[in-house]
């Protein structure tokens, strides 16, 4: 895909909600985020968005920046110490103002 066909098809996904702006980062650069609109208005964007999670936090387990904990009913909760907070802020897999302190 040519880098004009991505830039119309990003602004297609924010015109009908897909994602949406939700800050902007210390650089001026504004930060999205797909909404879960995006499951009904974009599955194919949303299938992506979940893969594209799956495979970043198979990444931070696999270098033990993650950790994994799993409730009676075998729901998993994710614990990231420092490291592990600044390398799932690189991968967008969070927002770049939260710290280590912040829930996930």
């Amino acid at each position: 895909m040519e880098e004009n066909e991505e830039q119309e098809l990003f602004d297609y996904y924010i015109e009908i909600g897909a994602i949406s702006v939700i800050g902007v980062d210390d650089d001026g650069e504004f930060i999205y985020q797909i909404t879960e609109e995006a499951k009904e208005l974009a599955p194919e964007l949303w299938e992506a968005h979940l893969n594209y999670v799956d495979d970043a936090m198979m990444q931070l387990y696999k270098k033990d920046l993650v950790e994994v904990e799993y409730d009676e009913d075998l729901q998993p909760t994710f614990k990231l110490g420092a490291k592990g907070l600044e390398a799932a802020k690189q991968l967008g897999l969070i927002e770049i103002n939260f710290t280590e302190e912040e829930p996930l």
